[in-house]
């Protein structure tokens, strides 16, 4: 069982923006996760990190986020600067850091849906990928759920598709965690996340937001290239998530550049 976390505790007050930093807003934002076992994540981050399992029906389990949105308003925090609207599709795995013990995710990679992916894919050598990224949403105005939410990324590096349903009968339900506040300071508040460069080394970067309004949707369908390429989530396992969350729109602070660790 994970350990009783309080939001409270893990709210900080937002760092000044500078120098390049980025301030964003982004639509359509979900968070379904997969939970499956602690030794299919063997070999894909350095031994600095461990993974934070969740014990699930007396099994390790590690927890595989996909988490799509479209960035708009994608601009400077600090100076006048145009702003940019792309679809994007994040992949993470939530992890420890052992030399510090914050808790934050190994981010595989994103598909990316703009010419601005030559700076992080060439100048900073992140793993982004390009990627056409389509939504097709519809939020009923009265209740403030989505009558629909469908995504669809076409790109070599990760093809996907997904569909979600949400209702007001859908519940929050987190098996391993003791609370409902629990799993969701695990699954949405990480602030820090670790990756490989496309160049091999280590590199990390920090976003920071507030506390996020998510509330539980239902997977109607998925498919997600990536998750069963790396042998993580079969493609017969991708239509039984662990959760689905979703928050119509929200927003993020970027602190940039990544940093170099190795």
């Amino acid at each position: 069982m994970q350990e009783s976390r309080k939001l409270k505790d893990y709210l900080i007050e937002r760092p000044k923006p500078q120098g390049i930093d980025v301030l964003c807003s982004l639509k359509h934002f979900a968070i379904i996760t997969y939970a499956v076992p602690a030794d299919r994540f063997k070999g894909i981050f350095p031994e600095r990190f461990q993974l934070d399992t969740v014990e699930i029906g007396g099994q390790e389990m590690g927890l595989i986020s996909v988490v799509p949105f479209i960035d708009v308003d994608f601009t400077s925090a600090v100076f006048p600067f145009p702003k940019f609207t792309m679809g994007q599709t994040n992949y993470r795995i939530y992890i420890i850091d052992t030399e510090t013990g914050e808790r934050c995710v190994w981010f595989l990679g994103t598909t990316l849906d703009s010419w601005t992916l030559a700076v992080p894919r060439y100048v900073w050598n992140l793993p982004w990928h390009a990627g056409k990224v389509k939504f097709d949403c519809t939020v009923n105005e009265a209740s403030g759920l989505y009558d629909k939410y469908h995504m669809q990324t076409t790109s070599n590096w990760a093809e996907a598709t997904v569909s979600l349903i949400q209702s007001e009968s859908d519940q929050f339900d987190f098996p391993g965690f003791p609370d409902v506040e629990s799993a969701l300071v695990y699954l949405t508040h990480p602030l820090t996340g670790f990756y490989y460069r496309r160049d091999g080394k280590l590199g990390t970067y920090r976003v920071w937001h507030k506390e996020l309004a998510v509330k539980p949707a239902q997977l109607a369908s998925a498919n997600f290239k990536l998750l069963s390429t790396l042998g993580i989530v079969m493609e017969s396992e991708q239509s039984s998530p662990y959760s689905v969350l979703i928050e119509p729109i929200n927003e993020f602070t970027i602190y940039l550049p990544p940093t170099v660790i190795e």
